[in-house]
């Protein structure tokens, strides 16, 4: 009867998001040809309005022929460093200027990235995610909690952010969901967290592959209860190592669902029921090249801000095949890949890596950055910056540093011409003291 209340209440908030949901959950109802034969006329669409309504594209595309969809092959990939250089040209001139604003990645590769957004990519975000949660058994109104590590994502305006006092409790009301910032933990707060778990009694638990597995593992140290309520655990924003899904499931009695998506283009694929990645052929055309099996994503949606042949930074490979789910979408895995490590700090705080993402924001002369943890009060940042950072950034680094992570911390800058990778070539932008020599391990996405 609540959770009826609740739905009710939400869609009436969140119309939008819930005709994208409508519409999304109509998609899945085709067969794998029907799918397929949409996915190639939003293909043409999505190239033919870059063509016309952004400056970047209408440079780089070929002409286009009427009828009929392009060969994606023969279109330019999209790189990072691309998106950097040419961003204002990749607005859409359709777009109200007034209504859109910036977001960022999380800078996994080292080189955070901005993307444009509005409200209409963000509850179309949120439809897909919805769209996702609904593969477990998860109904509108079922309790959801959120362990987020992204410090921005969880103050107000972020995706989860929420509103002060009463209103944030009507919020969450409403919306049937809570989040937890992650971003720095300690034994006890883990316990904590463990013990509101019980008490919430949610129905999913959503959030950093890393943060759930730490918030497992204690679940299992202090033999605490989980609520009978939980029915599946979503892993995302982190590749999901085997290990880490075992002590989940072990810990939450329930299944693990692993999510792939970005911020600059979300919702790509998602794990179902049987355990397999199925791939968001209505929202995204995904690719596979080479023997480096690298991903490129276009997303079939976003006329705020075209991305065609993105090249995300992930590798993985497309499977053929039908899932015995029943669902029409085509499947993919994906490859273990960059590897970030947590930091602890002298006081016992341990601090997701994602909040190292946003120190250096608005420092546009660095092209590469990587945090080094040599010892518990001791910190090296290298950088490959076309000039040096002034005394004043600096010193507020160091405050920074000395808020929110230890007051002991020290700050050594090194600036390199080249930050070396890993024997596999990839490139980790937060290395701490207790780091696995080992590459194979959780890669943020």
């Amino acid at each position: 009867m609540i959770a009826r209340l609740r739905h009710w209440l939400h869609r009436r908030r969140y119309p939008q998001r819930y005709a994208q949901l409508d519409q999304l959950m109509q998609t899945q109802l085709l067969d794998r040809a029907a799918l397929l034969e949409k996915q190639q006329r939003d293909l043409a669409d999505i190239v033919r309005f870059a063509a016309a309504h952004t400056p970047y594209y209408a440079e780089n595309l070929p002409p286009m022929l009427h009828g009929g969809a392009p060969d994606i092959r023969t279109l330019p990939i999209l790189r990072k460093d691309t998106v950097r250089q040419r961003l204002a040209d990749l607005l859409a001139d359709t777009a109200d200027r007034s209504q859109t604003a910036i977001g960022h990645t999380g800078g996994s590769t080292g080189k955070p990235l901005a993307f444009y957004y509005n409200d209409a990519k963000h509850e179309l975000m949120r439809a897909g995610m919805m769209r996702s949660y609904q593969l477990s058994g998860w109904r509108p109104g079922q309790k959801i909690l959120n362990f987020w590590g992204a410090r921005q994502d969880v103050v107000p305006g972020g995706v989860f952010g929420a509103k002060l006092g009463i209103h944030a409790l009507m919020d969450d009301f409403i919306a049937a969901e809570h989040t937890i910032s992650a971003y720095e933990y300690s034994e006890d707060k883990l316990v904590e967290w463990a013990r509101f778990i019980h008490s919430y009694q949610p129905v999913l638990l959503q959030g950093y592959a890393s943060i759930l597995s730490e918030v497992a593992r204690v679940v299992i140290a202090h033999q605490l209860p989980m609520p009978g309520t939980l029915i599946g655990v979503y892993s995302t924003a982190e590749v999901l190592t085997d290990s880490q899904r075992q002590q989940m499931q072990q810990a939450f009695g329930c299944r693990v669902f692993n999510q792939y998506g970005s911020r600059e283009i979300p919702n790509i694929a998602c794990e179902c029921r049987i355990g397999h990645l199925h791939v968001f052929t209505d929202m995204v055309v995904l690719e596979s090249l080479g023997t480096e099996r690298r991903l490129l994503v276009t997303s079939l949606t976003n006329r705020l801000m075209p991305m065609i042949r993105y090249d995300i930074g992930d590798s993985g490979r497309l499977l053929d095949g039908a899932c015995e789910c029943g669902l029409p979408f085509p499947l993919m895995e994906m490859d273990l890949c960059r590897h970030n490590d947590h930091i602890r700090t002298p006081g016992g705080k341990t601090l997701h890596p994602a909040y190292f993402n946003r120190l250096l924001a608005g420092q546009t002369q660095i092209r590469q950055y990587q945090w080094v943890q040599h010892a518990p009060d001791h910190i090296t940042l290298n950088l490959v910056a076309a000039e040096r950072l002034d005394e004043a950034a600096l010193a507020a680094l160091q405050a920074r540093l000395h808020r929110d992570v230890d007051a002991r911390m020290t700050l050594e800058v090194n600036y390199l011409d080249e930050i070396p990778r890993t024997r596999s070539g990839k490139h980790r932008f937060v290395i701490g003291t207790a780091a696995d020599a080992t590459e194979n391990r959780a890669d943020p996405v």
